[in-house]
């Protein structure tokens, strides 16, 4: 067996397949590309999909990659057992409708017995219980024995979802020894899966024409049989990253099982956070931020464990990178980032540990009151999903005072917490064309790009039963020619004309379907068209012309962005309009003034350098040899546009462009911020738009110099002057308030009546606002002990309750919250607030008196 280490092993598997004739893939993003059905990539097929289905194509019908992975559903098992984990590598080689069954086996024997040389004698393998050819290949051609090849039934050797592509499979398995038992002993190691039917929907298994070819092996796993480590967090690969948890910990892995279960969390953990906050994953409490979120907050957990105070994970973080940098030079490019935001969050969850622990209090406090021994594992889970808090910490705070937590009830919520998270339903994103039924018809030659008219013919007319449309008439209609963009990637589609001798048409807007049949929304202003008829396509060419500026402005801002911000940026969205463009982008916090007016800056600076505009078609592997960058590259098929703008951008599109980006003229920022958890949004300006959006502010600067009697170059000093006016005038009033607060304290201070061991202040005062309430109530507390107050502000239509406690009071079950929640609902309103401090509001003046009376006689109850 080769001596290799979990690096050289994955460069040797992709190596080898590469001389395979496999195209070498790099690993795609952990957050699928517009597929719904994923929270999170979780195998080395899943981002392949449609290749499978025949979608899209590469040059090649075969690939080989190392897929990053995310798996949650076995989350709180990581750390008990030596396998569990949430982040792993998962190696393939895929064949799209290309080789199939002998192929895949034996260049999987050859792998791992000549390649990595494993002693053949200790691999057996499973075929499906039919799979007669898969036998015979292993048996025949391999030459494994029969007491090596087990038959298995569906339930472990058939691939299959309820309908669609499914097959058998056939699995390898290593023999580790007699030293380890069960499934610890005999460790499948790669599943070579042989999609070759259809299952339809009444059941059917119907032979595909092009059967695929599916494999995986946890390079982890594979990993772990060449250096024969006790499980998958021993790796020699990864022994920096325990050590470094030893040092930071003053623990060390091996002296309890308690304590290797949170080394093992940690150690997982970091590198799932640092593969998906640098695929831009932002921390939040849904879906694959739920997820971020709790793989952070587990981790600081398990390091509070193990006696590590303060923020530890950004130095385990860099190591991570370290040990994955042959393959990922990407993390450490971009390691502030991740750092900002793992130590942001650790910062947060201390937070919320504080705030859970005041809440945990309170819910603690109201189950003694009521006598009651358990807390719900609603409440329970309200304090870990909501607030972040954990649940051991819970469970360990209640039974400090003799209370239970309901587990069952908490794993019941977990659950369905669970269930959410892995449907992903709240990931739609992404343009959609509109639910239209356009088809029947060829594919429609689109000259745009370079022309912007067409000599074209009317092959199509929709407009309900009608096949001909007439004048003040609406209808859809398809060319065989069209120089009309059909509205695409954030582009809108063009508008214009169709004339001939007949009449003309307007065409309000242009769109296409998945196979390229543009269709044009028209009203007819003048004659009759019918199909058949012959017709001049002209495009708006002002529009357009506003739109290219836009769209190629759209490219300089992404590069900008990520120039100035870092390569964790991707387009998350994008509107081009002849008006204006919109960027949609990963980003985990708003951006400064100070670097936008950088992006600002860089992109005039690239329109204002001339670069030409080239446009090239190529494959999408070709195109990524040249650095083009794309998000929505499931867009293309064998062929794809690479837009360069110099050597400043390089992306895939299908838009429309300037020819030299010195044609956009301008651009101009008009705003930026936040669309959801981890998005931001620029809206900008070019061209003209510019030229209009600065005569507009000019005249605004002319009319606010007049409204403030001052030169245009005097406004900033006159604006300065009136803030510090208005600051010196509220230090007065604010003066002043506290002068007649203190005076009514003085007023009041006499009316408060002592009992044993308490002393109560109930006033009614006459239009006191909240603040100067509260301002009476907090000087009260700090001149008193064991104080209540309860004061009423009365005004013509609302009465303002301030309560407030002394925090000495608040075990004899006196609480703020309580005292004014009893007069508000006597007057009409409601309200609470904490034990020490609440406040309320009241409707009926009328019954203000009769609610007052019933305080005194309300808190001696409580106190005794």
């Amino acid at each position: 067996m080769k001596k290799l280490n979990f690096n050289q092993l994955r460069k040797e598997f992709l190596d080898f397949y590469e001389s395979k004739q496999h195209i070498r893939l790099k690993s795609y993003s952990l957050i699928p590309n517009k597929d719904k059905s994923l929270l999170l990539i979780n195998a080395g097929m899943a981002p392949l999909k449609e290749y499978f289905m025949g979608t899209k194509k590469f040059s090649k019908n075969r690939a080989t990659s190392s897929q990053k992975c995310i798996r949650t559903g076995d989350i709180d098992n990581v750390g008990k057992t030596h396998r569990h984990a949430t982040f792993f590598e998962m190696l393939g080689n895929f064949s799209f409708g290309d080789y199939f069954k002998r192929e895949a086996i034996n260049w999987a024997w050859e792998f791992l017995t000549k390649v990595i040389e494993l002693d053949p004698e200790k691999l057996s393998v499973t075929v499906y219980l039919d799979d007669d050819e898969a036998y015979e290949i292993w048996n025949k051609e391999i030459g494994l024995s029969e007491d090596k090849i087990s038959r298995l039934g569906k339930e472990d050797n058939f691939w299959e979802i309820e309908e669609g592509p499914c097959g058998p499979c056939s699995e390898i398995m290593y023999d580790r020894g007699e030293e380890y038992e069960g499934d610890d002993r005999y460790l499948e190691i790669w599943n070579l899966v042989f999609t070759q039917f259809n299952k339809t929907s009444n059941g059917e298994y119907l032979p595909l024409d092009h059967p695929n070819i599916d494999t995986g092996m946890g390079l982890e796993r594979l990993a772990l049989i060449v250096e024969n480590a006790a499980n998958i967090f021993e790796l020699d690969t990864f022994r920096p990253l325990l050590k470094a948890i030893e040092e930071l910990s003053g623990k060390k892995y091996g002296e309890s099982e308690k304590i290797n279960e949170s080394f093992r969390v940690i150690m997982d953990h970091s590198k799932a956070m640092s593969f998906l906050i640098y695929d831009g994953v932002i921390p939040s409490n849904e879906g694959r931020g739920y997820v971020l979120r709790r793989l952070i907050r587990r981790a600081y957990r398990h390091g509070k464990h193990l006696g590590i105070n303060g923020h530890f994970l950004e130095k385990l973080i860099k190591i991570v990178m370290e040990i994955y940098s042959p393959e990922y030079p990407e993390l450490l490019e971009d390691k502030d980032r991740v750092f900002k935001i793992v130590n942001r969050e650790e910062s947060k969850f201390q937070e919320t540990i504080d705030q859970g622990l005041e809440i945990l209090n309170n819910m603690l406090d109201q189950l003694e009151l009521r006598q009651e021994k358990i807390l719900s594992g609603i409440d329970a889970f309200k304090l870990y999903d909501t607030y972040g808090f954990p649940v051991d910490l819970t469970e360990e705070i209640a039974k400090e005072r003799n209370i239970e937590i309901d587990r069952d009830g908490f794993s019941k919520e977990m659950e369905a917490q669970k269930e959410k998270s892995r449907s992903g339903k709240s990931f739609e994103g992404g343009w959609e064309d509109d639910k239209i039924e356009i088809s029947g018809y060829q594919a429609t030659k689109f000259i745009g790009y370079e022309n912007i008219e067409s000599n074209s013919k009317i092959i199509g007319i929709e407009n309900s039963e009608l096949k001909s449309i007439s004048e003040g008439q609406k209808a859809i209609v398809i060319l065989d020619i069209t120089p009309f963009y059909g509205e695409g990637g954030g582009q809108i589609g063009d508008r214009g004309y169709l004339e001939s001798e007949n009449g003309i048409l307007k065409v309000l807007d242009t769109k296409k379907t998945a196979d390229n049949i543009y269709y044009h929304f028209v009203e007819c202003e003048t004659g009759e068209f019918n199909v058949g008829d012959e017709v001049v396509a002209k495009i708006d060419v002002n529009r357009r012309n506003s739109i290219v500026k836009n769209h190629s402005a759209t490219h300089l801002l992404n590069k900008a962005l990520k120039t100035v911000l870092g390569n964790h940026i991707n387009q998350a969205g994008s509107l081009v309009t002849d008006e204006r463009l919109r960027f949609d982008f990963t980003h985990f916090e708003a951006i400064s003034e100070e670097d936008l007016s950088e992006i600002e800056r860089l992109v005039n600076e690239s329109i204002f350098s001339n670069y030409p505009v080239k446009i090239v078609e190529t494959t999408l592997e070709k195109s990524q040899e040249l650095g083009a960058i794309g998000l929505f590259e499931d867009k293309y098929k064998d062929i794809v546009r690479v837009v360069s703008m110099g050597d400043y951008s390089v992306e895939l599109c299908g838009g429309t462009h300037v020819r030299n980006t010195s044609e956009v003229m301008m651009f101009k920022i008009i705003s930026e911020s936040g669309i959801a958890a981890g998005i931001r949004r620029i809206e900008a300006i070019t061209g003209l738009s510019v030229y209009r959006y600065l005569n507009d502010l000019k005249m605004k600067e002319e009319n606010i110099s007049k409204l403030l009697k001052t030169q245009k170059d005097g406004i900033e000093s006159k604006i300065n002057s009136m803030i510090a006016e208005e600051k010196s005038l509220k230090e007065k009033i604010d003066q002043f308030k506290s002068l007649q607060e203190n005076s009514l304290i003085n007023e009041i201070s006499s009316e408060i009546k002592e009992f044993e061991g308490l002393k109560l202040l109930v006033k009614k005062l006459k239009e006191v606002d909240s603040q100067s309430l509260k301002n009476i109530s907090d000087k009260l507390q700090n001149n008193e002990k064991n104080l209540v107050v309860l004061l009423a502000s009365v005004f013509s239509d609302k009465i303002l309750f301030i309560s407030s406690v002394s925090k000495n009071l608040i075990k004899n079950n006196i609480k703020a919250g309580d005292i004014v929640r009893s007069v508000a609902q006597a007057t009409g309103g409601n309200g609470g607030g904490r034990p020490d401090f609440a406040q309320a509001g009241g409707k009926d003046i009328n019954k203000l008196d009769e609610a007052l009376s019933k305080v005194e006689e309300f808190v001696k109850e409580k106190f005794n």
